[in-house]
């Protein structure tokens, strides 16, 4: 555990120095902040060098080359086990850096007659309107410490609730209050969660005493150009901007305690695959929960994951699918706006706000209120062959991890390469189709692409239509599937 430091407040966030980073990489492994257990840091496909301004696009698995794999044993073709060299990690392969952007840093608290509201933030020109309710997610009056991911406007941001009993009848016998801050990106809060965690205890023992969050913020604050709109612009306009892949997502890079992908799919089970076709769908996905959400909005995170393609140049005109992490009711006209998402909330209400999602998930169970994405909340053989595959891949990884202790390879790197070797097979396979003489898909495409082709049906044509694949599905549908 680290242990609160009431001296040097700069100790508490510094980070480990990349010559002792590149030190324990030559050694087989990576050093981890304190306390989280070991990470996975991963960017998806695309990676931004902020020191050199290059672009890095990254294909992180093997397309399908020729004709579709029309021999593979069984009745579907499903991703084979990942390849890759054992002594490179995802983000190496990346090969991603990425420079501190803290735009903001804030105290948010709870007062017995205004209810949330922001105490103290830098710098204090600072549009923080809203912030106070999403550091502070509803129902958190009954837990004593969480930590929340929300987007606020073209920022992310993360922030630590805590809540400690007092003896003060003003306060009501409890004292609650959060410290955040707000970046252009999510790919970098996780480096800061203890100390936000160090810095709300502090807070709530000493209030308003701010010197650590003010030398943070001095030490950590953006500098970054100001495109004409007056937002933010992290990335250059620049001639190669068009043909990045925009499914794959410079941001899906979020470290998380070990084992957060393990339980992600323990939780969901089989439901994985009904959750990865609304993600490739971009659907708007909404998931409830009760307090705490920090763990909700990881699997905010691992749903994100489902939809990754590494195929340049795909998408491009399909929405983005980013996620908005945690919402409550003062984002609904934000979400009214919104085409494809990924959001949890704690907030009952939301589930009878059906024109704000597509797909609303309350604990394991997955629903739909629209009849066309009906068919999709039913496994099929296809799906339970592909979950069957995961599991082995996990155990087979597992037990690599048991026999050699120095195994860099994680569950984060082998659940994204996973379906975005999936997603990837689909659309390679398309490609070829729509390229040919005969654009012609038939059932065997269909099962080279590790789908049904009868219970697949409705989701093949529904996601040739998102991404504007022009092609001619021959497959029977009969009257009785």
């Amino acid at each position: 555990m680290v242990e609160q430091s009431d001296h040097a407040p700069l100790l508490d966030w510094e980070e480990i120095p990349q010559t002792e980073l590149a030190q324990t990489k030559e050694n087989g492994s990576e050093t981890s902040p304190p306390d989280l257990g070991s990470f996975g840091s991963t960017a998806s496909g695309i990676g931004f060098s902020t020191s050199a301004g290059v672009p890095a696009v990254v294909t992180a698995v093997a397309s399908v080359n020729g004709s579709p794999h029309l021999d593979h044993p069984g009745p579907w073709d499903v991703p084979s086990p990942i390849h890759t060299d054992p002594g490179i990690s995802l983000k190496e392969r990346v090969g991603w850096e990425e420079r501190d952007q803290i735009v903001s840093v804030f105290v948010v608290t709870f007062d017995t007659r205004s209810g949330n509201m922001v105490e103290w933030c830098l710098p204090q020109d600072m549009n923080l309107d809203g912030v106070e309710f999403k550091s502070m997610a509803s129902g958190s009056h009954r837990i004593a410490n969480d930590f929340i991911y929300f987007r606020k406007g073209s920022y992310f941001g993360l922030a630590c609730f805590a809540n400690m009993p007092v003896e003060s009848e003003l306060e009501r016998g409890a004292r609650m209050k959060s410290v955040g801050i707000l970046s252009p990106s999510y790919t970098l809060l996780y480096r800061y969660m203890h100390f936000l965690e160090n810095q709300v205890r502090h807070q709530l023992q000493c209030p308003g005493s701010y010197s650590p969050l003010e030398a943070f913020y001095e030490d950590k604050k953006a500098v970054l150009p100001t495109s004409g709109n007056g937002l933010v612009s992290v990335c250059p306009t620049r001639a190669w901007i068009p043909a990045i892949n925009r499914c794959m997502h410079p941001e899906m890079k979020i470290t998380h305690p070990a084992g957060c992908m393990s339980q992600f799919i323990r939780f969901f089970g089989e439901q994985i695959m009904v959750l990865w076709k609304f993600a490739l769908l971009r659907k708007r996905i909404l998931i409830f929960s009760p307090p705490p959400v920090g763990v909700v909005c990881y699997r905010v995170y691992c749903c994100c994951c489902l939809a990754n393609i590494s195929i340049p140049g795909l998408g491009v005109s399909v929405p983005e699918f980013r996620p908005f992490f945690y919402i409550n009711v003062a984002d609904i006209a934000a979400l009214a706006t919104e085409v494809s998402y990924v959001a949890c909330t704690t907030e009952k209400i939301f589930e009878e706000k059906k024109e704000l999602y597509d797909v609303y998930v309350d604990n394991q169970n997955v629903k739909t209120h629209r009849n066309s994405l009906q068919p999709l909340l039913r496994l099929n053989g296809a799906d339970r062959e592909k979950y069957r595959k995961l599991s082995e891949q996990r155990q087979m990884l597992l037990y690599t991890q048991e026999v050699d202790g120095e195994c860099t390879s994680n569950e984060e790197d082998l659940f994204i390469l996973f379906f975005m070797e999936q997603n990837n097979r689909i659309f390679q396979t398309l490609s070829e189709v729509v390229a040919s003489n005969d654009p012609t898909l038939t059932a065997d495409h269909v099962r080279a692409m590790g789908l049904d082709p009868q219970a697949d049906r409705s989701f093949l044509v529904d996601l040739m239509e998102v991404y504007g694949i022009d092609a001619m599905l021959v497959i029977d549908n009969p009257c009785c599937p």
